[in-house]
């Protein structure tokens, strides 16, 4: 039974105030079952931010779980995310983190470390139409709008 993985992360404004969140669920679970989920939130960021640290922060935690060598299903709604990962990623690496126009990669750091980790983890990367109906995502959305609305109360 494999782990299936959904992430969301968002900003009020852009830049501006930003959540992210993920959830991870087994294999025929209910979204209201999770293995794990959890959520963050920082001042000052960016949309594409949000998005790569909750894939990241993930990640992390489901290293941490116990696996049955299955990949992980990730599922994001960040178009950003997906074709960065499975298809911009191999032309800034060969380009020495830079883009088609010479200039520097944006969120290197964050893009450095889901490489590696999609080095080192059997990764599916799938995308999910944004409120689109898909229960994982929107539980996502959910969790990233109460983060966001945690920093008014800092």
């Amino acid at each position: 039974m494999g782990l299936h993985i959904y992430t969301d992360g968002g900003c009020s404004g852009n830049p501006g105030p930003g959540g992210w969140a993920f959830l991870i669920l087994r294999e025929g679970a209910p979204v209201s079952e999770p293995v794990f989920e959890k959520w963050g939130a920082e001042q000052n960021t960016t949309n594409n931010r949000m998005e790569l640290i909750a894939v990241i922060a993930a990640l992390e935690t489901a290293l941490t779980l116990p696996q049955d060598g299955a990949p992980l299903l990730v599922y994001t709604d960040s178009q950003y995310v997906q074709k960065g990962i499975t298809q911009w990623i191999h032309t800034w690496r060969r380009n020495g983190w830079q883009t088609s126009k010479k200039e520097p990669v944006k969120n290197q750091d964050l893009w450095r470390r889901l490489d590696e980790f999609s080095q080192r983890l059997a990764i599916q990367w799938h995308w999910v139409k944004g409120h689109g109906g898909n229960a994982g995502n929107e539980r996502c959305d959910q969790l990233t709008h109460t983060a966001i609305g945690s920093l008014s109360r800092e």
